[in-house]
């Protein structure tokens, strides 16, 4: 089976409730689940308190802010870093301010070790706060606890819907490839690789289908973090160093800005030197999956959001946010403009 395929097929299983196994295999999901307990025993988990990164960013900025909430698993809460200023929430929150010139709010719904069916509980708690915009990292958990795609997915789809029902705005980090994750063993580690990836295409169908883009984030565990795995990889050898979340974060801004509608003109349009354009849903997912950084979102083409191969998307690679220090969350502004 095709991979474009392969991600049609599990995202339409997530939607109409199907199984999806039929897809992965059954031999293949066996291995991974009898492996994945083997893999978690080795990872582990410290139990290191991590630094929570809600509250204000940009204070001196002008209002009003922008409302943002973080949702998901331990990449977005930043496992494994010392302090609150190397968080994904952190140089989030920090490069939103800086680049929109506006006060930020920002608020971590996300838990480590999260899985996919936890979405519901932290969207419901992040609508009470009236988000103009969620950032979700989910799915590398789903991996290595062998839940089925199918299931993931549709978990994912309908936090998203449910955001995009109070209008929202949705970015969704696809989950990471884990094929190059030491600790995991052989055969898992190639059998994760295939399936985070499939996974990822399916998430992005999903996503887009319900109305939020996507951003993929290969990078956090991809070629780059192989090929310097001391700098790239915190001491578990699993989850990013701060060097790593730093990189995961120049993706985010941009793509968070393009979700809010804070981009400048000349970043609006495709441009082809940087393969950017408009795309089938199914094959776009595939190549985002293999390319880190490359963001997903619907359009339309001739005033129509479907044709022959199914929903348009405006496939991008936005110019990575350049790293700059991250401050510390702070109170909430004393005049009214902050709010």
């Amino acid at each position: 089976m095709g991979k474009a395929k392969a991600a049609r097929k599990l995202a339409a299983a997530a939607a109409f409730g199907g199984g999806g196994l039929s897809v992965l295999g059954a031999s293949l999901y066996g291995v991974l689940r009898a492996e994945a307990r083997v893999a978690r025993r080795i990872i582990g988990v410290n139990g290191n308190r991590v630094p929570d990164a809600s509250g204000w960013y940009g204070r001196s900025r002008p209002g009003p802010a922008i409302k943002v909430v973080l949702l998901g698993d331990s990449s977005a809460a930043g496992y494994g870093v010392d302090t609150v200023e190397q968080t994904p929430g952190a140089l989030l929150g920090s490069g939103i301010a800086e680049k929109a010139n506006r006060r930020v709010h920002l608020h971590e719904f996300c838990r480590v070790g999260a899985l996919s069916s936890e979405l519901p509980g932290q969207v419901e708690a992040a609508l009470l706060i009236e988000p103009d915009v969620a950032v979700i990292l989910i799915g590398a958990n789903d991996v290595t606890h062998a839940i089925l795609p199918s299931a993931s997915v549709r978990h994912l789809s309908e936090a998203v819907r449910r955001l995009q029902d109070a209008d929202v705005a949705v970015l969704v980090g696809t989950c990471p490839d884990l094929g190059t994750v030491q600790p995991i063993p052989q055969p898992l580690r190639q059998v994760a690789r295939s399936w985070s990836r499939r996974l990822a295409a399916a998430q992005t169908i999903a996503v887009v289908e319900a109305g939020g883009r996507t951003v993929s984030l290969g990078s956090i565990l991809g070629p780059e973090f192989a090929a310097a795995p001391a700098v790239l990889f915190g001491p578990d050898h699993f989850h990013p160093s701060a060097t790593g979340y730093a990189a995961m974060a120049a993706v985010l801004i941009p793509s968070t800005l393009a979700a809010l509608g804070l981009i400048d003109d000349d970043e609006a349009e495709p441009v082809a030197l940087r393969g950017e354009g408009v795309l089938p849903i199914s094959f776009a997912a595939v190549e985002a999956s293999k390319n880190p950084g490359t963001e997903l979102g619907g359009t339309e083409v001739g005033g129509s959001n479907r044709g022959a191969g199914g929903r348009w998307v405006m496939l991008m690679r936005r110019r990575r946010h350049a790293h700059a220090d991250a401050s510390a969350p702070g109170e909430e502004p004393d005049d009214e403009d902050g709010s």
